[in-house]
C-alpha cells in the first residue's frame, strides 16, 4: 500500500502547487503512528482559494489514480478542509488556520518526502 500512499500524496501536492498553495508540505507519519502513511497540508489564502484547491486535489487524485476519499470534513467554514483517504490525509488550511493548528510542529518528528512540482496540474487546463 506505501507505494499507492505516495502516489496519492504526491498526487494531492502536485495538484496544491497547480492552484498556486502556499507551504506544501508532505509528512511521512508511518513509523509516528498507525492511522495513516502521509500526512499533505497545503495553505490557501482566502475561503475562495482553500475550496479550489480540494476540489483539484480531490479530481486529480480521482482522475491519475481512481481513489475516492472517504471522509471529506470542515466545508463549513473553509478554514480548514480535511480529505481522507485511509493511508493519506490530505489537509488544506486558510493561512490563519495553519498557523494556529501548526501540525509542522506537531509532527516534526516526520520525514519530508521530496516531491516533484514540476508534473503540477496548471490552472491553465
Amino acid at each position: 500500500m506505501t507505494d499507492d500512499s505516495r502516489a496519492t500524496a504526491v498526487a494531492a501536492a502536485q495538484a496544491a502547487a497547480g492552484k498556486q498553495a502556499s507551504d506544501i508540505v508532505i509528512l511521512d507519519v508511518r513509523e509516528l503512528i498507525v492511522i495513516t502513511d502521509y500526512f499533505v497540508i497545503a495553505s490557501g489564502s482566502s475561503e475562495r482559494q482553500v475550496r479550489t484547491l480540494v476540489e483539484e486535489m480531490e479530481k486529480t487524485i480521482r482522475d491519475r489514480l481512481d481513489r475516492k476519499p472517504v471522509r471529506r470534513e470542515g466545508e463549513d467554514g473553509w478554514g480548514w478542509v480535511l480529505l481522507d483517504y485511509v493511508d493519506v490525509v490530505v489537509h488544506v488550511f486558510s493561512e490563519e488556520q495553519r498557523e494556529y493548528y501548526d501540525l509542522e510542529r506537531l509532527w516534526r518528528d516526520a520525514p519530508r518526502p521530496e516531491w516533484e512540482e514540476s508534473d503540477a496540474v496548471s490552472s491553465a487546463e
